[in-house]
């Protein structure tokens, strides 16, 4: 189903203020060359739940900093709900996940132009996982 204006409008809101957010909360966290950007929210059309795809580079830091953001969930939804409590009422339940969507698509064009073609031999293509 298709998100309505207003879902659109509160993802974007929250999309802005996530990146500031967690940037914010890296530098000040002592963590240097580590990039979060967050490339999607999509918000529930009862707008209680928003999902957050995070991309973090380097990928092998990706498990350890989801599983810190995920441990400081409340603090961070605090965080926006000061910084957006002129535009929303409620603050939706927040739910982060890891974006993989460009490894993904760099794996795929690896296998393409190298010997393990998977046109040629499908067995070597994963099934991508839905998160």
């Amino acid at each position: 189903m298709e998100e309505s204006h207003r879902q659109k409008k509160i993802g974007g809101i929250l999309q802005q203020d996530l990146v500031e957010v967690l940037q914010g909360a890296a530098t000040k966290g002592g963590l240097r060359g580590i990039i979060i950007s967050v490339s999607k929210v999509n918000v529930t059309a009862d707008l209680s739940i928003a999902k957050v795809y995070l991309s973090i580079f380097p990928n092998k830091e990706g498990a350890e900093l989801l599983k810190g953001i995920r441990s400081n969930t409340p603090l961070i939804r605090h965080e926006l709900a000061q910084r957006t409590k002129n535009q929303l009422r409620r603050m939706p339940n927040l739910e982060f996940f890891i974006d993989d969507s460009l490894e993904y698509i760099e794996r795929i064009d690896k296998s393409l132009k190298g010997e393990d073609n998977p046109i040629k031999d499908a067995n070597l293509l994963d099934k991508r996982k839905k998160s």
